[in-house]
């Protein structure tokens, strides 16, 4: 929907997936989307560039979320916000509401 906005599928991922959670690295998204982890770096790394996104290392892994001081982001974020409510429920659920664990089990814990 917002691909023919930005050029770039890719973008239309990222803000909604932002929209929806505080901060995301590279790998989680190419996962998430089952996409090439090449183009996904690209375009953080694009979107970091023109401002839209700030990054963080936290251990060995780049994290990246909205930049506070971007002067539209409130206007990006609503539109990707009303993107995501167009998004088809199985593509919701699939994409952007799975329950994946965001870091790795303690050593030694139970499962």
């Amino acid at each position: 929907m917002l691909e023919y906005l930005f050029a770039n599928k890719n973008v239309e991922k990222i803000l909604i997936y932002l929209s929806l959670h505080e901060k995301t690295y590279a790998n989680q998204l190419s996962r998430l989307f089952d996409a090439p982890l090449d183009p996904i770096q690209k375009t953080l790394k694009k979107l970091e560039e023109g401002g839209l996104l700030v990054s963080f290392l936290e251990g060995k892994t780049r994290v990246f979320q909205w930049n506070p001081r971007y002067p539209f982001l409130a206007e990006i974020q609503t539109i990707a916000k009303k993107a995501y409510t167009f998004l088809p429920e199985k593509i919701q659920e699939i994409h952007y509401n799975s329950l994946q664990r965001k870091r790795p089990r303690r050593t030694g814990k139970p499962l």
